[in-house]
């Protein structure tokens, strides 16, 4: 089973539901976490170099402060499961490859993100973090979908999204992901 967890958020409330569900996960496998919250740089278009300035310290300060605040929020319910945590903010243009890199440099075996369920034209221009990650990844993803993350009821059949690039590992994740959410059949043992 998995032994270090990457749990990536940005303080949604599907990401702050996820939390919980993750922590589980963690003390029944006997797995650390890293929680981890990537903030994107300040870009702006202007002329006066001191007010860019100016504006972009602004920007890091409230963007630091909101990285501790969703941090905190991850560190609070690992010491409540007894689950090993480290929390860490990265500063990144892309943040999907801060979440691959961070995983690798931490010697994470699966991330686990929430998708916030966005399609049509809203997915296409906000794009998908998740679906970056799931891209990119040599590491196995566990997708938690937005409507198990706040509770919305699902039908039966509603499946968690389990990405692995060895057979093995893509087992393991199947079973993690039973755990989370035991909806419909558990998933095939050999």
């Amino acid at each position: 089973m998995f032994k270090h967890l990457l749990l990536p958020t940005d303080g949604s409330a599907a990401s702050e539901v996820a939390i919980g569900k993750v922590m589980a996960l963690a003390k029944e496998s006997g797995a650390r976490v890293t929680g981890l919250h990537v903030i994107q740089p300040f870009h702006v278009f202007g002329y006066d170099v001191e007010m860019i300035e100016s504006t972009n310290v602004t920007y890091m300060a409230q963007a630091q402060a909101r990285a501790e605040r969703y941090l905190k929020s991850i560190d609070k319910a690992a010491k409540e499961s007894a689950v090993p945590c480290e929390t860490q903010v990265v500063t990144h243009e892309h943040p999907y490859e801060a979440i691959i890199s961070t995983a690798k440099a931490r010697g994470c075996d699966l991330i686990v993100m929430c998708s916030h369920g966005r399609s049509g034209m809203k997915g296409l221009l906000l794009g998908s973090e998740t679906q970056k990650v799931l891209a990119h990844s040599t590491l196995p993803v566990l997708v938690l979908p937005a409507a198990l993350a706040v509770g919305a009821r699902r039908r039966r059949g509603g499946a968690l999204m389990v990405a692995a690039p060895l057979p093995p590992l893509t087992q393991s994740a199947a079973r993690a992901a039973y755990r989370l959410d035991p909806v419909g059949s558990p998933p095939a043992r050999r």
